[in-house]
């Protein structure tokens, strides 16, 4: 039986790391990796998840004035080409921008327990539509929801002088 390490997860029939599944064989043994993003449906799932968070995100009173470009079309892009590169897809996002540095280029940005879980909500949504099978959505959801506590760097504890 294959066992999980580190970074990774199983259910009955594969298990998923750095972006690959890996369909157990009859034998127990992996058969050859199919990437995550080929499994989802590649770019066009990624292109329909990011649409319907930004949908969501344009009407967000929250989330909207974080976004300093009148349109929301290049932040879109961005995420959008960060994913397809986190989930096994094209390079195109370091190619273009260098390594994502997520905290630091989120680092500008005031991002608290209310600013997180509306991201979070909004992302729900959106990959709920995309009507994935179950284990493909739960490694999908389980990898945004850790980015997204990742992200925050406002403690919302006021700190008490002495």
């Amino acid at each position: 039986m294959i066992r999980p390490t580190s970074g990774q997860r199983r259910t009955a029939t594969k298990t998923w790391q750095d972006g690959a599944v890996h369909p157990a064989g009859e034998s127990g043994n992996p058969a050859p990796s199919t990437s995550f993003f080929d499994a989802v449906g590649g770019e066009p799932t990624f292109r329909k998840l990011v649409d319907e968070f930004y949908a969501g995100v344009a009407g967000d009173p929250l989330l909207r004035p974080m976004y300093p470009e009148e349109d929301l079309g290049p932040a879109a892009e961005r995420l959008t080409l960060f994913l397809m590169q986190y989930w096994g897809g094209p390079k195109t996002y370091s190619t273009q921008r260098g390594h994502p540095r997520l905290r630091m280029r989120h680092a500008p940005f005031r991002i608290g327990a209310a600013e997180r879980d509306a991201w979070l909500r909004h992302m729900r949504q959106a990959v709920d539509r995309l009507n994935l099978p179950p284990e493909l959505a739960t490694a999908l959801w389980d990898y945004l929801e850790r980015a997204a506590y990742f992200m925050v760097n406002v403690s919302e504890d006021p700190v008490t002088p002495a």
